[in-house]
């Protein structure tokens, strides 16, 4: 036989391994030991996989219309079953698994289905609830088994005596416990209950499945009243647990959250009558204030002040007027004072002072010579005294 390269060797190999219907659509069983993403030129991604077994290996590609029809990418660990075609790369000489379809197996499937469960369950708002729990209840609902631990932990811790403790009892696992607890919960909101607790000890995980049930998480999500869960270990989550107001790691743990202790309430009560206290201080403050404003302002507008201010005014208005009056009077003499000094200066009597007279025929003044005629008798008068004297002759 002639020698071939290396290239025929991959060509042929491909050719039998690509035309044998054997390795078409072929089913194995394996379990995911790494899985990378690679992006492609149109943006999308396919997954390059490596599946094994205790004794061997393959890789596999999964493209991204697979990913999208099983609505999942896998992971490394999950054990699975893979439907594909065996296919060669002939310029490298190698083959590997196109995957057509990927089967969860065991835990993984169980998983994948609670994870779906809780995505949708949260895309709902069957999580959102978080009511706070009244600081003193009068009645403490609790849903789980009369025979398990967890109901004599549960009464045992509430620290508030006051409060009823309901025990509506149920189911808490296997054939049946979801239906048992939903009613449960059912009789507790019914029976009054200011809060319920749901709560069982710990297990197994599928010992936890019927918190784990749709129907509980939904139950939980409507119930009227603040829900506390407490169900299993401190690293167990539940849908139980998602859906409830308050999560606590141990029943324990929620029956301190479902009241408050004495020590708690004593502390809320003086802390209560301190702020009371401060705040009738300051309402006091406030009034008093207001009080001597008021009286201060009553003061203002009592009788006897409005008479005094009353009186204020007409004293002022006394002494404006006086000082009025005495600025007019003296305005006036001023003026009278003037007028008198004319006066004084235009009378004939000051001018008779100088050593004029004034000559009167009867009554009459005489102002010319043509008023007399001689042998007339006129009165002389004088600045001091007057005479009679007859006209002799009469000259101009």
């Amino acid at each position: 036989m002639p020698a071939i390269s290396v290239k025929q060797l991959n060509e042929r190999i491909a050719q039998r391994i690509n035309g044998d219907d054997g390795l078409r659509g072929v089913l194995v069983r394996a379990e995911i030991s790494e899985i990378k993403p690679f992006r492609m030129r149109n943006n999308q991604t396919m997954y390059f996989v490596t599946l094994k077994d205790r004794e061997s290996r393959v890789g596999a590609t999964i493209y991204p219309n697979i990913i999208e029809r099983i609505g999942y990418v896998p992971e490394a660990g999950m054990a699975v079953v893979v439907t594909g075609d065996v296919e060669v790369y002939a310029p490298r000489g190698e083959y590997k698994l196109i995957i057509n379809d990927v089967a969860l197996q065991g835990e993984g499937a169980a998983s994948l289905a609670l994870k779906r469960l809780r995505e949708r369950l949260q895309r709902a708002g069957v999580f959102n609830n978080q009511r706070p729990v009244p600081l003193l209840p009068k009645k403490i609902g609790v849903v789980t088994s009369k025979d398990g631990k967890a109901v004599g932990d549960i009464i045992k811790n509430i620290g508030y005596p006051l409060a009823e403790v309901f025990v509506s009892h149920t189911r808490v696992q296997g054939e049946g416990a979801a239906e048992f607890i939903c009613s449960a919960i059912e009789r507790a909101e019914n029976a009054g209950s200011d809060v319920i607790i749901v709560s069982r000890g710990g297990g197994a995980t599928d010992e936890l499945n019927a918190f784990n049930d749709e129907r509980v998480a939904l139950a939980i999500f409507r119930c009227r009243v603040p829900v506390i869960s407490a169900v299993g270990h401190e690293m167990d989550w539940t849908l139980a647990d998602y859906a409830a107001d308050h999560r606590e790691s141990t029943p324990t743990g929620a029956a301190k959250k479902a009241a408050a202790n004495m020590d708690t309430i004593n502390m809320w009560i003086d802390s209560s009558l301190q702020r009371a206290e401060s705040a009738l201080s300051r309402a006091f403050s406030v009034k008093s204030d207001r009080l001597s404003r008021l009286v201060t302002q009553l003061a203002a507008h009592s009788p006897e002040e409005r008479m005094k201010r009353k009186e204020q005014q007409l004293a002022n208005l006394s002494r404006q007027l006086s000082s009025a009056m005495n600025r007019s009077l003296e305005r006036a003499e001023n003026r009278l004072s003037g007028s008198v000094s004319k006066l004084d200066a235009l009378s004939p009597l000051k001018v008779m002072t100088r050593g004029y007279s004034l000559t009167y025929k009867g009554s009459e003044l005489v102002r010319s010579s043509e008023d007399i005629s001689e042998g007339d008798i006129v009165r002389l008068r004088f600045s001091s005294g007057q005479a009679e004297a007859e006209i002799k002759n009469i000259i101009g």
